[in-house]
């Protein structure tokens, strides 16, 4: 609680502690006795004292907003309709609301504290995300450290990191090795090691030891600043049902008000009773009119469920990408990156008989030595020794077969089963899927090395997740070959698996799985975010996974899920779900009783302590189920 809110708690304490003295007081008759026949004005210049105490903003408010043209608002519904419980002494045959009109001003005080705190708390969720922006970045000026604003540092500096300070700029690590703290930017608590020529992103904390990291972004374009700008700008974008109550309180606090005047004016006209009866069953009917539980609980829903979702490192741009998200029931998978490591392994080792797995790989690995080919990489990060490549000779690359070399004077060959033919070295089939890699040493069939992309680690427990929360249909677009593809989506458990499509065929598939949805389902499409960009804008919601440094997941996606994790998917869509349960049991439980008690009222059965309970009451209810949304 800020010290604002701290003087407005401390002012409202004060004010309903002298409103229940006053009443007991008059309770006990001592009001009767001090003021005699006057005890009726006695007791409403005393009310009158908390009364100011606690609503003296409200008043200054609804006189503002009167004179601007914009008088139908909860502070104009508020004073009108303590003024009327006032004015209730101007009749004597009538009981004096003077109590109730206090409490309604004080009640709906403590209504409006609390929704500040709830906001507050809400908000709280989202500072922590906005806690990533670097206060300094340190660079080395003749032989000292000098700290300067971020936005004065140009590309290519070098910028000292030291432990405990978070990285103020994007860069890859030039000096030194560390474990950087990404829990704010991912929601992941293990830490990243980073070492030479490791790429860092800005917003993390470097935990360990000092690094000197080369600049590769200006400020304005680095990652915490695109998050921050996100974050920044989620609040725009309103999801319709918060749109439409916006527009229903514009139009129907003015409705109420007329409504109000007609029910205190009419029927005393028409002699349908005293006028005193008819006044205050139109003041009941303004108090609990207040549209305070729909226009505050709706809103902080949609905000509790963002904020709630930035704990998890999932960034969603918007109220309307959250409402949207839990009308999902079709999930649509990029494979490489999204479903599988995106990154190739060796994943086994078939040697012929009497030859040994590790010397198979080893000569493998120092015929590929020369080689940066993913393949070739792959191959020498499963072998276990150290490359020395004085043993290697006469190395040539065959293009789309292999490479042939001569290692410790052996000839040795590495490639596809086509470099085999040609070399007369018999090769033999395998039946696992991915890439077979067929090593032969001076021209005999030695092996083969299956290399493959690894599907992650919780993808095969995302896709059962998601049909566990509704989503019917979980589809994977991959360019990769046809065997490959069917042999992940069989592993996954995927409904459907579409094979060896260019961009164009992927946005193409996702038309058609658009043409199929009904009854106002949506399609999500999660890719990497980078040559996925137009399918991720086509799709109704575009999710953007392991997006830390990466641009265009943050400028395509409608989602963005900070880490490397499929399972993070479900769960924003779990979060999304609880979001909109959430504001449509506020809408209808506010809705609900509001209506009853309007009816009570209208029908002169409802006094004006339950017209308090329907305002503020219900408010308060409302505000502390869409505080359940931060709960993530």
């Amino acid at each position: 609680m800020n010290k604002k809110q701290r003087r407005w708690r401390n002012r409202i304490i004060v004010a309903i502690a002298l409103f229940f003295a006053i009443m007991l007081a008059e309770k006990l008759g001592a009001w009767n006795a001090l003021f005699g026949r006057y005890a009726t004005y006695g007791e409403f210049a005393l009310y009158l004292v908390p009364y100011l105490i606690a609503g003296h903003d409200v008043l200054k408010k609804a006189w503002r907003n009167i004179r601007h043209g914009e008088a139908f608002d909860e502070a104009f519904l508020m004073t009108v309709a303590t003024f009327g419980a006032f004015a209730t002494i101007l009749f004597p045959q009538t009981e004096p609301q003077l109590a109730e009109g206090c409490a309604v001003m004080l009640f709906y005080q403590v209504g409006e504290l609390f929704q500040s705190y709830a906001v507050g708390k809400s908000r709280k969720s989202i500072a922590d995300m906005m806690d990533i922006a670097p206060e300094f970045a340190t660079i080395e000026r003749g032989g000292e450290l000098v700290e300067v604003d971020p936005d004065e540092v140009p590309v290519g500096s070098v910028i000292v990191i030291k432990p405990g300070e978070r990285v103020p700029l994007d860069g890859v690590v030039t000096d030194g090795a560390s474990q950087l703290d990404t829990a704010a930017l991912t929601g992941e608590s293990v830490p990243r090691h980073v070492e030479p020529g490791t790429s860092v992103i800005s917003g993390c904390i470097n935990m360990t030891d000092v690094l000197r990291v080369r600049t590769t972004k200006p400020y304005g374009e680095s990652t915490v600043s695109r998050i921050l700008e996100l974050v920044e700008n989620a609040s725009e974008k309103k999801a319709k049902t918060e749109n439409f109550i916006t527009r229903f309180a514009r139009v129907y606090t003015p409705a109420v008000v007329f409504a109000a005047l007609i029910l205190a004016i009419f029927p005393p006209l028409l002699g349908m009773g005293p006028w005193s009866d008819w006044l205050l069953r139109g003041l009941t009917f303004l108090v609990v009119s207040c549209p305070c539980a729909l226009v505050i609980s709706v809103p902080l829903s949609f905000f509790g469920g963002i904020g709630g979702a930035s704990k998890l490192g999932i960034l969603v741009k918007g109220s309307n990408y959250l409402e949207l998200l839990a009308k999902v029931d079709t999930v649509v998978f990029d494979k490489t990156g999204t479903l599988t490591s995106g990154t190739f392994n060796v994943v086994a080792v078939h040697p012929q008989e009497g030859v040994d797995p590790s010397c198979l790989l080893s000569y493998a690995a120092h015929a590929e030595a020369l080689s940066n080919h993913p393949i070739a990489t792959s191959i020498k990060q499963a072998y276990a020794g150290d490359l020395d490549q004085t043993r290697v000779r006469d190395v040539h690359e065959e293009s789309g077969h292999g490479v042939t070399a001569t290692v410790d004077g052996h000839t040795v060959l590495v490639g596809n089963d086509k470099l085999m033919a040609e070399h007369d070295a018999a090769s033999r089939d395998c039946d696992l899927t991915g890439t077979i890699l067929h090593v032969a040493i001076d021209g005999r069939y030695a092996g083969h090395i299956v290399i493959a992309d690894v599907v992650k680690d919780d993808a095969e427990q995302t896709i059962r997740d998601l049909h566990a929360a509704g989503v019917q249909k979980c589809v994977m677009l991959t360019g990769d070959r046809r065997d490959v593809a069917e042999a992940v989506g069989q592993r996954l458990g995927l409904d459907e698996v579409h094979a060896q499509l260019l961009p164009q065929d992927k946005v193409a598939e996702v038309e058609r799985l658009l043409a199929l949805e009904q009854n106002g389902a949506k399609l999500a499409f999660v890719g990497d975010g980078i040559n996925d960009a137009p399918v991720l804008m086509r799709a109704d919601v575009g999710i953007a996974m392991g997006a830390m440094g990466s641009d265009a997941a943050i400028e395509a996606a409608d989602v963005v899920l900070m880490d490397d994790k499929p399972s993070n998917i479900a769960r924003a869509m779990r979060v999304a779900r609880k979001t909109m349960r959430i504001v449509w049991q506020n809408i209808v439980f506010a809705l609900g009783v509001k209506i009853l008690i309007l009816v009570l009222a209208a029908l002169g059965l409802a006094s004006m302590w339950l017209a308090v309970f329907g305002d503020v009451g219900v408010a308060m209810i409302a505000i502390l189920n869409a505080m359940r949304a931060m709960r993530a």
